[in-house]
């Protein structure tokens, strides 16, 4: 009898074949209430690289980590119109504490701009205090109705950027900063995803922004997923707030603000971009296990050797993992480094031994090929960039070759049906014509130029709208 697959095929079945892979790969599980998530540890080791990758960015940008509480007081929410009315539908409420009813109730954070202002508003006198840049990592709740692991779930984890300036100029330069400089050279340099980098429509803008910057993806179904986005606000929320400095001048004047933020779905979407029929592959910069050394036969001097070269490997600044475990069918093991997406496996066996080599397989290409230990030290390196090199030309030629060029709306949803993206003239679409594809299930992912660059606003002439199915 045919050894049934590991997965079900991507070809067959997609959102299976995505359920397939989390699970075997042991990256999360449900939750016991409906649509939270139980992130395993191997899937909380890819977040916590990008959550130091990003991290590292952020600071670079200027902003410092701060906390901000869980709980917001619900009179927070109904202080900007536009905020409350994009968030009602997804809030959580707490009515009761302690054994009593609340005096008021208090909002599970669904994000942080109102609790965030509410301290603005008390550290921002003078311009002086300015530009305020603050960011925060924690977790929040969004009541959702149809629930996917890491894509879509009721409590996720995230960053949040928060920052105040005098100038609107100023906060319209920081916004585009965090979309260029740590968005999307995060997912291009280290996640190895092609992104398109383009302004939402005011359809599909933040609640309470006045522009939305946005950085979207196409997945392994040709869907698309938007990885991260970041928000002019304007003055709506300084206002709302009382957020006022003192200028130079000596007037007193609202703040200009943005606020940023990405999530755990980057997860989902590193599984969606780069996963195969055989499971998860892992960009090499991100990779928490870059080379696994395995022992392939409990032996004595197969075990030092795997441990000597885990070492080597290790002080040539590879983060490197020994799999000593002979305990456990070698094969085995082999399949759950491959399901993990680790992007070297080097085996050591007796005749490896004897013959001063190493099995060297290779995740992204693929491949095994025999190599001499004595040099490995110095040849890992060179391959891991190779195939993260790989990876990120994969997803520029997966996103090319499924994007059309259409000039009506009919088209533009034929293409996002046929798993794809279509880029039609914004003055061909319009408003109306958002109407038609939502009618569909489809959507104008992002505002770009002709040639790929983020407009200066909605109504730029010759806008290019980027539309398709998502995530």
């Amino acid at each position: 009898m045919a050894k049934a697959p590991v997965l079900t095929p991507r070809a067959d079945d997609f959102p299976r074949w995505y359920q397939d892979l989390i699970t075997k790969a042991e990256l999360a599980e449900n939750g016991p209430v409906r649509g939270t998530m139980v992130i395993r540890p191997y899937g909380y080791g890819l977040w916590e690289r990008m959550q130091q990758e990003l991290d590292a960015r952020i600071k670079a940008a200027g902003a410092a980590n701060a906390y901000f509480p869980l709980l917001i007081p619900q009179s927070y929410l109904t202080r900007e119109a536009e905020h409350v009315e994009g968030f009602a539908p997804e809030l959580a409420v707490v009515t009761h504490g302690g054994g009593k009813d609340l005096e008021e109730p208090a909002v599970v954070r669904p994000t942080s701009e109102t609790i965030v202002n509410a301290s603005f508003a008390r550290w921002v006198q003078s311009y002086r205090d300015l530009p305020l840049l603050v960011n925060q990592w924690a977790n929040v709740v969004r009541w959702e109705m149809r629930p996917r692991v890491f894509l879509r779930t009721t409590e996720f984890l995230w960053q949040e950027g928060h920052t105040a300036h005098a100038t609107r100029e100023e906060a319209r330069e920081y916004a585009a900063h965090i979309h260029r400089e740590v968005y999307a050279d995060f997912m291009v340099n280290v996640l190895g995803v092609d992104v398109v980098l383009g302004r939402k429509t005011p359809r599909e803008r933040f609640a309470g922004a006045v522009n939305t910057l946005t950085l979207e993806a196409m997945m392994g179904d040709g869907k698309a997923l938007q990885m991260g986005t970041s928000h002019e606000l304007g003055q709506n929320f300084s206002k709302a707030f009382g957020i006022r400095y003192l200028s130079r001048e000596g007037r007193e004047e609202p703040v200009w603000q943005t606020s940023w933020g990405a999530s755990t779905r980057l997860v989902g979407g590193l599984i969606m971009s780069h996963g195969d029929d055989h499971g998860l592959r892992v960009p090499p910069r991100l990779a928490p296990v870059q080379a696994v050394v395995l022992a392939v036969k409990d032996d004595d001097a197969v075990l030092a050797e795997v441990r000597e070269l885990g070492a080597a490997l290790t002080a040539a600044g590879i983060r490197a993992h020994v799999d000593e475990r002979t305990d456990t069918p070698f094969g085995r093991r082999a399949v759950d480094w491959e399901l993990k997406g680790v992007p070297l496996r080097v085996e050591v066996g007796p005749c490896d031994l004897a013959e001063g080599t190493v099995t060297l397989a290779r995740r992204i290409p693929g491949g095994k090929e025999t190599v001499g230990r004595a040099g490995l030290p110095e040849l890992l390196p060179e391959l891991l960039e190779a195939d993260q090199a790989l990876l990120l030309r994969q997803s520029r030629d997966h996103r090319a070759s499924r994007t059309v060029d259409v000039t009506g709306v009919s088209e533009a949803i034929a293409a996002a049906k046929g798993g794809g993206l279509a880029r039609i003239p914004w003055a061909a679409l319009g408003e109306s014509g958002e109407d038609r594809l939502a009618e569909h299930a489809v959507t104008v992912r992002c505002l770009t130029t002709p040639d790929g660059a983020v407009p200066d606003a909605d109504d730029a002439p010759g806008n290019v709208a980027l539309v398709g199915r998502a995530y």
